[in-house]
């Protein structure tokens, strides 16, 4: 039996969730709550809808909807420009359904948004939302004040980073947006010129916390331009130094790790920090590698500045259950950019970053914790989603002798810092299956990647397609892709360190694949992508997935949640009988055997020699004429009544079997009458057929004589290079111009900055020869951009030269 007792309709009595200050008596009669389906709630249903929640222009996958992971769900409405607030039971009063409570609660932003709000997204203790688009970022805070308006709430919204992203002089955009799993305040943005920034909600909401500037490239090397776009970003999972870890994807499938990356006063259990504080001493400091020991090292103290309480001795684990981090960084060294990961592999000769299976290029990422295993997941734009496990354990690594940029306050207490996180050369190695863990533990290695799967959701060849994926929140081997055809599930069933924990030796089994909702409509160019995604679940096993389609009309479906992992068993002793012959099917007994077989042979009383002497009315001849009438009554009369009764208790079983096989036969005359109907057009469609073939066929023959038919085939190098260019194309030039855009961005930034704000006395020394040196940085800068102007106007003439020698070969074999 459920027991579902639903705390959050009080609350939304008052100022948004929080008790009021107002006495029980003053406060307004409410309207009673009506309690519907989620799906016929009214904010889904409101006129003129059509087109407002969907823009032909975006870039970005659309989420208008958010989950605080308890009892309300947030929708925000674009033809209104508000937030809906809505209370939701979970499996009640039928364990398959969604109620919502209506009126919803109305929040409104306490300033006019003048952009397009793409994304939402609420924070970990539901305290928060942002609303992101491409010309915007805002946080609203949903504890508001009560409008006059009734059933208004009116939320304090405040903007974020407005001076970096959204600034009309520059071209910066918002690739990402998170919040971080370990803190309430704290949002990473990664961003088109390459930086990843932390932003402290409680604090600045202009000036970014920690900002990373990330150089996959190292200076002075030649690469493909596409290694320098960044795509998406994951914070890792609790599970040992992923904690502390930034996955980064890149635009050619290539992932790099930022690790330790933490904000200030973010908070985490004390097991978790003394593990691997513990760890740390035991295998680094042990090792008989002296890089092993600098490194372990460098981990200890940047551990025992971030938690204090590690290195004092009467703090214990019942004293203290979790730990908030100080602000620290090493004045010495900046975090190094790891990667990209490569794949783990028996020998040198298996160095790749991607497999050529996958088309396109990348365009998001997914971290999942599953048990003792780390899962990445790459989408591409071909359809393709790129699993992989970390065949190893992320690690931190510094690069030492390059200092980061340290902002103090008054108190000499760290409020912020900068540094750039270049990849090292050393870190190119691929660790090797066959190696013991001393030649990996603390060595600054890349943790390498397990190809588990390559997964094809089939969709339709065009370029540009957009990716999201979600974990599931109740079973994290489940992962959902939201693409413009719908919704697929891709449950995982292999786990290398999970299965070898647990003691399995189960065979790698690739992922099963299952559509769960197709936006298609016949064709592909008339697919509609959902405007909105949630996967909701509650304490007794049920799932749900919520989505909404740019009409905003609300979706429901109920997961499978208890089969979902279950591997299928065959019982080969029942698949050897199948084989041998089909088995007996059980014939519904009308009238039992005993009735069938008669009633039982009479077996004569023993009589005398000369019983027939005795006379009928004689004492011995009515004892003998009593034995035979019991006799006869218990056989004959005894039977004569059990057919009795038993034909009239299967009567109404006979007559039920008759309707039914009555019922068959019409069925079954009906569909031999459809049948003979559809013959007839069966033939007809067969006849317009083979007109229509013998159509084809001379046409066929008349375009055989056409001089471009005889056009010889590219060969198979002429294939590749075409390919390369339309790769060339179609990704590294569109990453060269926001590279250029990103760098002009930068300049600009720099010229236009007031150099008079410089508050550190030293700098104020060594004023000219810090202006030198601003100069000789702006001259490599200009020099930087006109050489990527020349590669990029080298790069369109290649592209020229070759279309036209192909337009020329094209025209000359015709």
């Amino acid at each position: 039996m459920r027991y579902n007792f639903d705390l959050s309709e009080p609350r939304d009595a008052d100022d948004g969730g929080r008790q009021s200050a107002m006495p029980t008596s003053a406060s307004t009669p409410k309207k009673e709550l009506e309690w519907l389906p989620l799906q016929n709630h009214p904010v889904f249903s409101s006129p003129n809808r059509d087109g407002a929640a969907h823009s032909s222009n975006f870039t970005m996958p659309k989420n208008l909807l958010a989950w605080d992971g308890a009892s309300r769900l947030y929708f925000w409405d674009s033809y209104k420009s508000c937030l809906h607030r809505l209370s939701v039971r979970l499996g009640e009063p039928d364990p398959t359904s969604v109620l919502a409570a209506s009126p919803s609660k109305v929040l409104q932003a306490d300033m006019q948004l003048d952009f397009e709000v793409q994304r939402i997204s609420i924070n970990r203790n539901g305290s928060a939302l942002f609303l992101v688009g491409l010309d915007g970022l805002y946080v609203m805070y949903l504890y508001g004040r009560t409008s006059t308006k009734e059933n208004t709430v009116i939320c304090r919204t405040v903007s974020v980073g407005s001076e970096i992203y959204f600034d009309k002089n520059n071209s910066i955009r918002t690739l990402q947006v998170c919040w971080h799993p370990y803190s309430d305040t704290h949002l990473g943005i990664l961003s088109s010129d390459s930086v990843f920034r932390v932003y402290d909600l409680s604090s600045a909401l202009g000036q970014p916390e920690q900002e990373y500037y990330l150089q996959p490239v190292e200076p002075g090397s030649s690469h493909n331009a596409t290694s320098i776009c960044p795509v998406d970003f994951s914070f890792g999972g609790d599970h040992l130094w992923d904690r502390f870890s930034v996955f980064i994807l890149f635009s050619d499938g290539s992932v790099y790790i930022l690790c330790p990356v933490v904000p200030f006063g973010s908070v985490y259990k004390w097991e978790s920090i003394l593990e691997l504080y513990s760890d740390a001493h035991v295998f680094g400091l042990k090792s008989s590698n002296s890089k092993a020991v600098k490194n372990s090292n460098l981990a200890i103290s940047w551990l025992e500045a971030t938690f204090p309480e590690l290195a004092r001795k009467e703090v214990h684990a019942e004293n203290a259950s979790v730990l908030r981090a100080q602000p620290y960084a090493l004045f010495d060294a900046s975090i190094s950019l790891q990667g990209p990961l490569r794949k783990v592999s028996h020998s040198v000769e298996e160095d790749s970053v991607h497999p050529p299976v996958c088309e396109g290029r990348a365009v998001s990422f997914l971290y999942d914790l599953v048990s003792k295993d780390s899962i990445v997941v790459t989408a591409w734009s071909g359809g393709q989603l790129q699993i992989d496990a970390l065949a190893d354990e992320v690690q931190p690594v510094w690069k030492v002798g390059s200092p980061p940029r340290v902002c103090l306050d008054s108190t000499d207490s760290i409020v912020g810092l900068a540094m750039i996180c270049e990849s090292l050369s050393s870190d190119t190695s691929i660790l090797k299956l066959d190696l013991p863990p001393d030649h990996t533990l603390w060595l600054g290695h890349s943790p390498p990647l397990l190809r588990l799967a390559i997964v094809d959701l089939a969709l339709p060849r065009r370029s540009g397609s957009i990716i999201s994926m979600f974990v599931d929140p109740l079973i994290s081997e489940r992962i959902y892709c939201l693409h413009d055809g719908g919704i697929d599930s891709v449950v995982l069933h292999f786990f290398p360190f999970t299965n070898q924990s647990s003691g399995k030796e189960d065979m790698m089994r690739s992922p099963s694949v299952h559509p769960v909702l197709s936006t298609f409509q016949g064709e592909a160019s008339s697919a509609s992508p959902l405007c909105g995604f949630l996967a909701l679940s509650d304490s007794f096993g049920d799932s749900w997935i919520v989505g909404l389609t740019p009409s905003c009309e609300c979706i429901v479906l109920e997961m499978e949640t208890w089969n979902t992992l279950v591997p299928p068993i065959i019982d080969k002793v029942d698949k050897l009988i199948d084989s041998e012959g089909p088995k007996d099917t059980d014939i519904p007994t009308i009238i039992s055997k005993e009735l069938l077989t008669g009633p039982r042979v009479v077996l004569l009383p023993p009589s005398s020699p000369h019983l027939r002497s005795v006379a009928a009315d004689s004492i011995e001849g009515r004892s003998t004429l009593h034995q035979y009438f019991k006799l006869f009554h218990e056989n004959y009369v005894e039977y004569a009544h059990k057919v009795y009764f038993e034909l009239q208790h299967h009567a109404p079983h006979v007559k039920k079997i008759i309707d039914d096989q009555h019922s068959r036969l019409h069925k079954a005359q009906q569909k031999i009458l459809e049948v003979e109907r559809k013959q007839e057009k069966i033939e007809d469609r067969i006849e317009h057929a083979v007109q229509f073939h013998s159509k084809l066929e001379e046409r066929l023959q008349s375009l055989r004589h056409l001089p471009a038919a005889h056009k010889r085939s590219l060969s198979k190098a002429e294939r590749e290079f075409k390919s390369e260019l339309d790769r060339y194309r179609g990704v590294e030039l569109d990453a060269l111009r926001f590279s250029i855009e990103a760098v002009n961005a930068r300049l600009k930034r720099f010229t236009h900055s007031p150099q008079a704000s410089r508050s550190n006395e030293q700098r104020q020394l060594s004023v000219r020869r810090k202006s030198h040196v601003q100069e000789n940085e702006m001259s490599l800068l200009k020099a930087s951009l006109e050489k990527l102007s020349l590669v990029n106007s080298e790069n369109a003439k290649k592209v020229k030269v070759v279309e036209s020698a192909l337009k020329c070969r094209e025209i000359g074999t015709s």
